[in-house]
């Protein structure tokens, strides 16, 4: 175990001024190596070769003693193609596992078959050929370390011919290396990852994982994540293989990509968007920020090393909690369902208003209310009722109970489709219905003046009705609806404000009448979506 935690400590970058590694991995091993093995004074680092993902490994060329030496740590299936010898039996000193990181050797091997065509045994007396055989024993172990959802990390070593190699041709002399073993890495998901995924899956969002993880790790993931249809894992070597009509289509009917750079990271997030989907992109490293920004909506992790997918981001969540994303959606999607109120007010109530005076005009041979009528229900209607519901506040988390918490009610593109259509239809015949009824009494029962201003409280009263059945929790929606009303009462009862809006003071009974038809046809506008569109109707119109 300590010869497995030292080299892998090799292999890591320098730790500069006492400061954190950059990449958490690298870091648990540090930590590992610091706290299980006795120091190591005898190596001296003279090139190192940084991890990049389309490399696969890292690795450090030094002198152990003034030997030269060369540390590997990467990918196991990138490693593993560069191993030519293992250890022998009996050469690992631990298999226990280890804390904060678990080590596992390979353990004792099976003995060579004689098909073996690896070269000839190094001169050191603990390694042997890495045979087929005992190759397929090795990834027997690193199926099993991954599909407990561990980060697992092949360690191998060799022994150049000198030490003066430049750090340019590092990988070049990383080859016929020796598998010391793997290290497997507990890399939990972050408190709250898991509800995080159901409630977005809940509110329709599609939830997909990206990382350069081993595919079996990264299904393993997926599943404790709660993320649907883990498999099949399309991974970044088979992205580079597809051509762009059948990577497109893969990438938009896949949810887990395993072994990814961050190029392949772009490349999923264009395909998506290709795709006509609307792509958030979350992150937290450097690896990241190109995604990030080219993502519709970039968000940003604040945790170690997240600078640049910070800069990058739209949305950055100071708080490491990924449930904020939850905030996020309710607070936009809740403006979304206020802007489509506010449309479906003023487009629902004109179109009531046009109904209205159409068929006044069939009636009785023309329109039931004048041009300053017409413009004084739009004062009193779309000005302020509108601006209110607009501007509304976010509903509150108690309301999800009834149906209403934005996150309930699907995607905010389904908001401006049929449903608006529905709602328009609704509202806008309501409105019409009741402004018909009360200038239909008001003809029936005294003059055309009458009739006229009857209407007219009527058509004002029932469109106000249904913007405060709209929102009614919130109390500028109510001070609005009120304060229009108000005025509605004080022109039409006030001699010469009313004459000059070509109406006349009502009296009890037509007051009356107005309020049973504006209060019935409000009423109906809330219930016909249920009787008419039981399942697909929003409850508030």
């Amino acid at each position: 175990g300590e010869r497995l935690l030292r080299t892998a400590a090799r292999a890591c970058p320098e730790p500069e001024g006492g400061r954190a590694l950059a990449h958490a991995t690298d870091q648990a091993v540090i930590d590992a190596a610091a706290a299980h093995c006795d120091g190591d004074g005898v190596w001296r680092p003279v090139s190192e070769l940084p991890f990049e993902a389309s490399r696969g490994f890292s690795a450090c060329l030094g002198t152990e003693s003034g030997r030269p030496h060369l540390a590997v740590k990467g990918a196991p299936e990138i490693v593993l193609a560069r191993c030519a010898y293992a250890l022998s039996p009996g050469a690992a000193d631990d298999t226990s596992p280890l804390s904060p990181t678990a080590a596992y050797d390979t353990g004792p091997l099976s003995p060579g078959t004689a098909d073996d065509t690896r070269p000839p045994t190094p001169a050191a007396d603990d390694t042997m050929p890495l045979t087929p055989e005992r190759l397929r024993a090795t990834e027997r172990l690193l199926h099993s370390l991954a599909s407990d959802g561990l980060r697992v990390l092949a360690v191998a070593e060799t022994r150049p011919a000198g030490s003066d190699t430049p750090t340019s041709e590092v990988a070049a002399i990383a080859r016929e290396l020796t598998l010391l073993g793997f290290i497997a890495i507990a890399d939990t998901t972050r408190p709250g990852a898991a509800e995080t995924v159901k409630r977005l899956t809940d509110a329709g969002v599609r939830v997909a994982m990206v990382t350069g993880d081993h595919p079996t790790t990264a299904v393993a993931i997926a599943r404790e994540l709660g993320i649907a249809d883990a498999e099949p894992v399309l991974t970044g070597a088979e992205l580079d293989t597809l051509p762009e009509g059948e990577r497109v289509e893969r990438i938009a009917r896949t949810t887990v990509f395993a072994r990814v750079s961050p190029e392949h990271k772009v490349r999923i997030v264009q395909a998506l968007r290709q795709a006509g989907q609307v792509v958030a992109m979350t992150g937290d490293g450097v690896n990241d920020a190109a995604a990030i920004r080219l993502a519709d909506i970039g968000i940003g992790l604040s945790a170690r090393g997240s600078a640049s997918a910070r800069a990058a981001a739209d949305l950055v969540l100071t708080d490491p909690d990924p449930t904020r994303i939850l905030d996020a959606l309710r607070e936009g999607r809740a403006l979304w369902r206020s802007v489509r109120d506010a449309v479906a007010i003023l487009v629902g109530g004109n179109a009531g208003e046009v109904a209205f005076t159409l068929l006044g005009a069939a009636v009785a041979g023309r329109a039931p209310l004048g041009a300053r009528q017409l413009l004084l229900v739009n004062l009193l209607t779309d000005m302020l009722p509108a601006l209110a519901v607009a501007l509304a506040r976010a509903r509150r988390p108690e309301r999800a109970k009834s149906g209403e918490d934005p996150l309930v009610g699907g995607p905010a593109s389904a908001l401006f489709g049929s449903d608006l259509g529905r709602i328009l239809a609704v509202r806008g015949s309501a409105t019409a219905l009741g402004a018909a009824a009360a200038w239909q009494c008001g003809r029936m029962t005294g003059r055309a003046r009458r009739a006229s201003t009857m209407g007219l409280a009527a058509l004002v009263g029932t469109q106000l009705g249904q913007t405060f059945m709209t929102d009614w929790h919130s109390p500028l929606v109510l001070v609005t609806s009120l304060a229009s009303a108000a005025t509605l009462f004080a022109i039409v009862e006030t001699p010469v404000v009313s004459h000059f809006f070509g109406c006349t003071p009502l009296g009890p009974m037509a007051w009356s009448v107005v309020g049973v038809c504006s209060a019935g046809a409000t009423l109906g506008a809330a219930v016909a979506p249920r009787l008419l569109f039981p399942r697909r109707m929003p409850l508030a119109v």
